[in-house]
């Protein structure tokens, strides 16, 4: 896996993956930003987000899991003195749809987090304390949640 950072100006990069897709990061104004785009912390937390989220929904549709909706919402807490490593990371998966299995979803997101979550797994391994939980929303017959 490849990737290029460039600095543009101020505390504005854009960063380019090796699969030729780019994204922009930005620090806030009082420090030379101009907050247009997120922070490399924060894209460090939607990245782990992202990987956990994509395992939890590969695991329900192989088990044919009539998932229509699935967010992950993270929260994370830093340390005080520099550098200001993340501590505690929590991960809570929202998933929708029509007669989920409670079973099937805990164990996707137990597997997530113990076994396919690359980015979660390296954080927890480097002391970052991350704890994972769910709740299941019944979708309505008319696909609204019930």
């Amino acid at each position: 896996m490849e990737a290029t950072v460039k600095w543009l100006d101020g505390a504005m990069f854009v960063g380019e993956a090796g699969s030729g897709h780019a994204v922009v990061m930005d620090g806030p104004e009082d420090l030379g930003g101009r907050n247009q785009g997120p922070r490399p912390m924060e894209m460090l937390l939607l990245g782990t987000g992202g990987c956990s989220i994509y395992d939890v929904l590969a695991m329900l549709k192989k088990s044919r899991q009539a998932v229509s909706d699935c967010r992950v919402e993270l929260s994370a807490e830093r340390a005080d003195a520099v550098p200001a490593v993340f501590t505690r990371i929590s991960l809570h998966f929202v998933v929708t749809g029509r007669g989920l299995k409670e079973s099937h979803v805990r164990r996707a997101v137990e597997l997530s987090a113990e076994k396919y979550c690359s980015a979660s797994i390296m954080l927890g391994a480097g002391g970052v304390a991350i704890s994972h939980s769910f709740e299941i929303v019944e979708e309505d017959a008319g696909g609204g949640e019930a």
